[in-house]
């Protein structure tokens, strides 16, 4: 049979631990090694039942006594004064302060497991793990729970499994016009290299950090509590020659010279392609133009979109031709005549 293991030592604290640092110690351990959470690895379950014996005694004054005095000695009845009273076996059994009583077995094929337990501390320290595990918030009183490889049946007690959270990065044309991805998320119910594959639609029109739910794929439940959900918060990238502002978006056009002063016709880029806008006669730099409808999809409402507004930059001819150089003297020159006849109250 193989030689117990120091008490402390199972722990990981000092012979000098109070009651405070033994219960903050089994609690992290037995959370770490509680079967349900490595179902299927008998390792696991081993070390559990090791840290749930020693904490028995550690936490309990008078076995603690017997224990810091004799040893396992103390605690078997060979040694002078020993313990009597029955410890239990750690997993077999829950003895312990208060009126805590309980009990945790498992079928010989492994499929079925009982942990019952009712008030005391040990049943307030069990309460307080399955609350973390399973999502509730503490526990006290009776309690049961049923669990096994696949999730817990045949349960009193219910509870909703745990939110899972995750992100994914989409590009700035599959938030505006959605899509359908494959994402790949470790899961860890069934080992740590099992990888699940799940299909998730991206709405269109999601703005950036946004989260979609998909119901069911977090953690199982207690009992007929069911699965909880995964959430998948969304990043939203950028695209060079747009910028988005919830449903409308921002672009910027260059326009010609002559374009802007006479007036005319230029091609500008929206999401859905290429379309013709009227520049009016005298444009100056800066202006914007409103092309109504030709923003992002509302995510709520299908039929409706916000707009695009097209900042205009006026191109400045670059090297020009002497010839060209004069003409445009020459249009400035007559600029300023008229200017200077229209300064002096002459009508056109």
């Amino acid at each position: 049979m193989a030689q117990k293991r120091d008490y402390y030592e199972v722990l990981g604290i000092g012979r000098n631990a109070d009651a405070a640092a033994i219960k903050k110690a089994y609690r992290k351990l037995a959370k770490k090694y509680h079967p349900d959470m490595n179902s299927g690895d008998p390792n696991m379950e081993q070390k559990f039942k090791e840290v749930t014996e020693a904490y028995e005694v550690l936490n309990d004054p008078e076995k603690k006594k017997l224990y810091d005095q004799f040893g396992f000695a103390g605690l078997d009845g060979s040694a002078a004064g020993g313990y009597s009273g029955g410890a239990g076996n750690g997993f077999g059994g829950f003895g312990g302060s208060g009126t805590s009583r309980g009990k945790a077995y498992q079928s010989g094929d492994g499929s079925y497991r009982e942990y019952h337990f009712e008030g005391g501390d040990m049943g307030d320290i069990f309460g307080d793990i399955f609350g973390d595990m399973f999502g509730a918030g503490g526990s006290t009183g009776n309690r049961r729970f049923y669990g096994g490889a696949g999730g817990s049946q045949g349960s009193s007690f219910h509870q909703k499994g745990a939110d899972y959270h995750a992100e994914i990065s989409v590009s700035f044309d599959e938030a505006a016009f959605g899509c359908d991805k494959i994402i790949h998320l470790q899961d860890g119910e069934h080992g740590a290299g099992s990888v699940q594959s799940l299909q998730v639609h991206i709405p269109a029109g999601i703005e950036d950090g946004r989260s979609i739910r998909l119901r069911g794929k977090g953690m199982a439940g207690v009992g007929n509590g069911g699965p909880g959900d995964l959430l998948l918060k969304v990043h939203v990238g950028t695209r060079p020659d747009f910028e988005r502002k919830g449903m409308d978006v921002y672009t910027t056009v260059s326009v010609p010279f002559m374009t802007a002063v006479l007036g005319g016709q230029i091609q500008v880029p929206t999401l859905n392609g290429r379309a013709v806008c009227r520049i009016r006669e005298g444009t100056q730099s800066g202006m914007k133009i409103r092309l109504r409808g030709k923003g992002i999809v509302s995510m709520n409402h299908p039929g409706e979109y916000g707009d695009e507004y097209v900042t205009i930059q006026i191109q400045v001819p670059k090297n020009l031709s002497p010839q060209a150089k004069k003409k445009l003297r020459e249009f400035d020159a007559e600029c300023k005549k008229e200017s200077g006849r229209f300064g002096r109250g002459d009508v056109a």
